[in-house]
């Protein structure tokens, strides 16, 4: 299969047994009875993220070897391969974590990568195994072809970003969206204010123009958008950027492992069913129902909204876990009703991607200031 993906000569026997496995390639269960088994495994696992840019010659290719070993294993997760390279998050239990390591460590752009676990443990963060071919691991929007992944920021570890940071002309940037920054950060870190990760980029050039000679560090998640930022600004002439290696968790992690001061206060956002880490007892953000402090992300009830909004349980208990009293109402009506309300609309328009403009427009339909 390496031959494949590096673009040496194919096996084409081997392509016509994986067509033909490829076939049975769907869910023959639904997902909420998938949801409810992985819930009752009592199987240990281990929640892990990580990433890689690198050159991939077929990535349907890659895909359909990705799907029929990480299946083998119980891997369930999410997995996106493009020609750019794999972003992955995924639960893998614990008897065949060293059986992943050792598939995934049998690709030579592999070996040996950093695979992030899980600040906060919980064991089903997945319910399914969803592995895609994207023209992008991360949608970054870029079409200048003069950019190039090859030059990037250097990466810092915990103790070297602890050090930097008590720099008065560092400037540390957050490459995430609002509604994770709102939860959780950094001490002192900016916000790009955007809902999306293509939109931020171009914005972060701008605001900090005249900013080039200064020392900066991006940061995100899990370091797949900081590391692609950090290559953007220096493709934009700013000369001293750094990003922090393995994001946030890694940080986290490392802050345990080592007994290092903790700069980060909050939660920790996750694109998963545990929705966050907690990673400090502060409660930075407030429920947008009625104001007051909350950081528990919830998607509104209403299956024809969905929107992942904070909400605190007082809320969730008046308004039946609703973001509004117009999504109170329709989850009232018949069941078919409700069927035609959904009719022509994008149920998961609104999951993990919560615009501040929609959040304001809630906030004044509920009177919040």
């Amino acid at each position: 299969m390496f031959r494949i993906l590096f673009g040496l000569q194919p096996n084409f026997q081997h392509l016509k047994e994986l067509k033909s496995f490829m076939a049975t390639f769907h869910n023959r269960v639904s997902r909420q009875v998938l949801k409810e088994r992985a819930q009752n495994d009592p199987t240990p696992k281990n929640t892990v993220s990580f990433y890689c840019y690198f050159s991939i010659a077929d990535p349907s290719i890659m895909r359909d070897e990705w799907y029929r070993h990480l299946n083998q294993l119980g891997v369930f997760g999410r997995i996106y391969i493009a020609e750019e390279g794999i972003n992955a998050q995924i639960n893998c239990p614990v008897h065949h974590f060293e059986d992943l390591k050792s598939f995934l460590y049998g690709f030579p752009a592999l070996n040996g990568l950093r695979l992030n676990k899980a600040v906060e443990e919980k064991g089903n963060a997945f319910y399914v195994l969803d592995i895609k071919v994207r023209k992008k691991i991360v949608a970054d929007g870029i079409k200048d072809p003069a950019f190039s992944m090859e030059n990037k920021g250097r990466y810092v570890d915990a103790q070297s970003f602890n050090e930097m940071v008590k720099d008065p002309g560092t400037m540390v940037i957050d490459m995430r969206n609002h509604y994770e920054y709102e939860v959780g950060r950094f001490k002192d870190a900016i916000e790009i204010p955007s809902d999306t990760f293509r939109e931020q980029l171009p914005m972060a050039s701008d605001m900090f123009e005249k900013e080039k000679e200064r020392t900066i560090i991006m940061y995100c998640t899990g370091g797949i958008r900081c590391e692609k930022a950090s290559a953007w600004m220096l493709h934009k002439g700013f000369k001293n950027v750094f990003h922090l290696e393995g994001g946030i968790i890694n940080y986290i992690n490392q802050v345990r492992d080592h007994g290092l001061e903790n700069n980060f206060i909050g939660k920790n956002f996750v694109f998963d069913e545990r929705l966050g880490e907690r990673i400090t007892a502060d409660i930075i953000s407030h429920c947008h129902v009625c104001g007051n402090p909350c950081d528990e992300h919830v998607n509104c009830n209403n299956s024809s909204c969905h929107l992942l909004f904070i909400q605190c349980e007082a809320c969730k208990n008046a308004l039946s876990g609703c973001c509004s009293e117009e999504c109170l109402e329709i989850i009232k009506l018949p069941e078919m009703e409700q069927k035609e309300a959904r009719k022509g609309q994008d149920k998961g328009r609104n999951i993990f991607n919560k615009s501040k403009q929609r959040m304001n427009a809630l906030s004044k339909e509920n009177k919040i200031s």
